[in-house]
């Protein structure tokens, strides 16, 4: 028989949630929230997830959600339990990720009387949420019809934001009352805003008098749409389009390697490759090369294209167009002129130069990072989503060719925290299986991400372990403090591997630690198993800094 929990303003929550098709339901354990634990699980139109550790939960509902593309709900216990969701919540305030954030609270009126697991929930996200909501106990006065237009107005307000939305719920006790029958409940009229568009003609007649128009797009799910209306731009070379590894675009005539293409540039290739309208695309760029290059390009005109976010990240924003890319492009199109411009050709001189370098250089480089990430592009198979820590991974992933494998990651706040949780979530939900690729700091710091017995078989993580967080071997600064303080406090040197985790957790394990036994396990690591594998490539000893410097280094000769 059925139990589910007699707290009105519960019933009333799932409700809704049903009516929205919110059907998704990550729970970490507790005691005041059990009543939301309890009916969740019983109703049986939701999907149930018990992950322990609150950080790593809503890590996992972030993954589901970007997987998903639409709400996911997360659930704790009061207390540090509620704080512990905050670095997911401001990942997905910056990546606009759907998620509802249900935090069990004891009642009101018990707030720093030094209760237990009593601390200022209410609120407690609202420098990172679209919205900051607390339901009435069900003891007040009109609690339910108040309690409904509450969750009616923060389900809408999580559809319309895409992002992060907080409801707090104060439970008085008993918690553990239940009954077997549920009220019936009015159905709910959706009232979702949809934008209109028009396109402003001054647009349309700067976009036709502009001889150097450069569109950069950033981290954005792959868009079919967008792609073809990009290509079209492209196809007469009447724009130069920039894109990145998780970009998530694919065409011969993008320039999808930015770094490789203006790491050198000098003070005067600032403006010999400066753009006279820029157009940006979706949200955080990884290459600090190519906001370099803008924030010194000064372009005329600076457009950027989002519903939410509207960041002057180059000084030069002019307008602000806040619609989704793809109904701003499908109207340009049908005013603007597509002919060839110069600009495009200057552009493509400098790719084949800097493409050619590129590939003699592969044919130099000894046992590295360097070298995994080049095998990798080649090795993975192509019906595989790859998720990318953050740090060395994202950026080693932007200077090779990974085909047209959908790629994400964490770039909103870019933390390496999370990265283990969120593609271990997607690849929950996604009928594609997932890899991971991961630097070792970044995945010791998440294993609790491998605390989840969802995790389908399919799934595989390759951690390319070189002893440290060896990004601050490249980038300039940390090398004027004393090699020590580097090693300990900075890069963290270390001697750890993932063997016995793996074992722990039930993955299978294999390790790397030489090019001839890489190219031997990449042929069978993708091979269907009854458990998901974890492949470590260790790199310790190596000098994979220096092999990055001589890469740059290489390009800049003639």
């Amino acid at each position: 028989m059925k139990k589910y929990s007699s707290k009105r303003s519960i019933q009333v929550l799932a409700n809704l949630f049903q009516q929205y098709n919110i059907l998704d339901v990550v729970i970490s354990p507790g005691s005041r929230n059990a009543p939301l634990a309890i009916h969740f699980s019983e109703v049986d139109d939701f999907n149930c997830y018990s992950i322990v550790d609150e950080r790593s939960a809503a890590f996992v509902a972030l993954g589901m959600a970007k997987s998903e593309k639409k709400p996911v709900v997360i659930t704790c216990t009061s207390g540090s339990a509620a704080a512990n969701y905050y670095p997911a919540v401001t990942e997905a305030f910056y990546q606009n990720i759907p998620m509802l954030i249900l935090t069990a609270d004891r009642p009101t009126d018990f707030v720093d009387l030094f209760d237990g697991q009593t601390i200022r929930q209410n609120n407690l996200y609202h420098q990172h949420s679209y919205g900051d909501f607390e339901l009435l106990e069900d003891s007040k006065d009109d609690a339910e019809n108040i309690n409904s237009d509450i969750i009616k107005k923060a389900i809408e307000l999580c559809f319309e934001k895409q992002g992060p939305v907080h409801i707090n719920i104060p439970l008085e006790e008993p918690l553990y009352d239940l009954v077997s029958e549920l009220p019936r409940f009015p159905e709910v009229e959706k009232t979702i805003k949809k934008k209109d568009y028009e396109i402003p003609s001054n647009l349309v007649a700067d976009w036709n008098t502009s001889q150097r128009i450069m569109i950069l797009v950033g981290t954005r799910d792959y868009s079919p749409e967008l792609e073809n209306q990009l290509t079209q731009l492209v196809k007469n070379h009447s724009v130069v389009v920039l894109s990145e590894a998780n970009s998530n675009l694919y065409h011969e005539k993008f320039f999808r390697y930015i770094d490789r293409y203006i790491f050198a540039f000098t003070d005067e290739d600032f403006k010999t490759y400066a753009p006279d309208l820029l157009i940006t695309v979706g949200q955080n760029v990884v290459s600090k090369k190519v906001k370099q290059f803008l924030r010194k390009a000064h372009p005329k005109q600076h457009w950027h294209l989002d519903e939410v976010w509207q960041p002057d990240t180059y000084f030069s924003l002019t307008q602000k167009i806040e619609i989704k890319p793809e109904i701003f492009f499908s109207k340009l199109l049908n005013f603007i002129n597509l002919e060839p411009k110069p600009y495009y050709n200057l552009w493509d001189v400098l790719r084949d130069k800097k493409d050619k370098k590129h590939s003699e250089f592969l044919n130099l480089i000894e046992f590295s990072d360097f070298y995994f990430f080049n095998k990798a592009s080649q090795s993975i198979p192509e019906n595989y989503n790859i998720h990318f820590s953050n740090s060395s991974a994202i950026r080693y992933a932007q200077l090779f060719d990974f085909g047209k494998r959908k790629m994400y990651c964490n770039r909103g706040t870019s933390g390496i925290d999370g990265s283990t949780s969120t593609a271990m979530g997607f690849a929950i939900k996604n009928e594609n299986p997932t890899v991971l690729i991961t630097g070792d700091l970044s995945f010791f710091y998440d294993i609790n991400g491998l605390w989840n017995q969802y995790i389908p078989p399919f799934t595989r993580i390759i951690i390319f372990n070189n002893g440290e967080g060896n990004i601050f071997k490249i980038i300039p600064g940390p090398g004027n403090a004393n090699s020590n303080t580097v090693d300990e406090f900075i890069s963290t040197k270390h001697h750890k591997n993932a063997e016995f985790l793996a074992k722990h957790f039930g993955f299978s394990y294999v390790k790397v630690d030489d090019d001839g036994t890489l190219d031997r396990v990449f042929e069978n690591f993708f091979k269907p198993d009854v458990q998901p594998k974890i492949m470590e490539v260790n790199t310790q000893g190596k000098n994979n800094a220096d092999t990055q410097k001589a890469y740059f280094n290489f390009l800049k000769e003639n």
